[in-house]
């Protein structure tokens, strides 16, 4: 079930390959931050978002099935989910991100159905 949320929604207009670095990421309910890494790999794409003193100084992970749209004239990434929610996810871990299947099953699984209200994003 979490396998789906490494990817990009077919509606997003992500195209694979352009840098998102530096573009502002925006919650349904205000700006979190502004994307530090991300990653286009099939399966296993995600951001990393820098979210400065909002959350003081933290970074965290949003699976790419978090991006509603890619607004590549405006630099701005919006993601389906409330500051809250991406606040309360399982805290970012940059040495364990691209490693650890556990870790990466624990915040896939977060974003799928613990931390979104119970829906399958």
């Amino acid at each position: 079930m979490t396998e789906h949320v490494w990817s990009y929604r077919s509606t997003a207009g992500h195209l694979t390959g352009t840098d998102l670095i530096g573009y502002t990421v925006e919650a349904t309910d205000g700006s979190i931050g502004k994307v530090d890494k991300h990653s286009d790999e099939a399966g296993d794409a995600y951001l990393v978002v820098d979210t400065g003193i909002w959350i003081f100084g933290k970074e965290v992970l949003l699976p790419a099935s978090t991006v509603i749209i890619v607004d590549a004239n405006r630099e701005k990434i919006y993601v389906d989910g409330t500051k809250e929610q991406i606040k309360n996810a399982p805290e970012f871990h940059r040495e364990k991100h691209l490693d650890d299947v556990g870790y990466r099953e624990e915040i896939g699984t977060y974003y799928s159905i613990g931390g979104f209200g119970g829906r399958i994003i």
